[in-house]
C-alpha cells in the first residue's frame, strides 16, 4: 500500500512541485490550502505524514498542528513545518509548538523522497 502524504501550502506552485516530485516516487498525495482544511483532511485520510506551512490562511500551520497533536485520531501523524523562516530560534519554536521536523525553503526536491522516508519509517 502506499503512503498517503498530505501537503499543506497556501501556495499553488509549491503544492505542484511537492505533488509531483513525491507522485513520481510513489506516495499519495492529499493537498490542502489551509490550516483549518488540513485538519479536516488529516481526520478523513489519516496520512503517513503531513508537510505544512506556517503562514497559512483561515488557520495558520502552528494552529493547526496544535488542532492535530491534540486529537488522540491524528496526533500520532508525523508533520514536518515548511517554511521560509530561516531565523535564528525559528526552529526551535516550530519544534516546540509540536511538529516533529523542520525544512526550509525552497525545498531541495532531490532530497525530499528520502526525507519522506526518513519520517515514515520512525515508529
Amino acid at each position: 500500500m502506499r503512503a498517503k502524504i498530505l501537503i499543506v501550502e497556501e501556495n499553488e506552485n509549491n503544492r505542484l512541485l511537492m505533488r509531483a516530485v513525491l507522485s513520481y516516487h510513489g506516495y499519495d498525495i492529499i493537498e490542502a490550502a489551509n490550516g483549518e482544511e488540513a485538519v479536516r483532511a488529516a481526520r478523513e485520510a489519516l496520512p503517513a505524514l503531513i508537510f505544512m506551512g506556517i503562514q497559512l490562511p483561515v488557520m495558520d500551520g502552528l494552529a493547526a498542528v496544535k488542532a492535530l497533536k491534540l486529537d488522540p485520531a491524528t496526533q500520532g501523524i508525523k508533520t514536518v513545518a515548511v517554511t521560509a523562516y530561516a531565523m535564528k530560534g525559528d526552529r526551535e519554536n516550530i519544534l516546540e509548538a509540536g511538529f516533529d521536523g523542520y525544512i526550509s525553503k525552497p525545498i531541495d526536491t532531490r532530497r525530499l523522497p528520502a526525507i519522506v522516508e526518513d519520517y515514515i519509517s520512525q515508529p
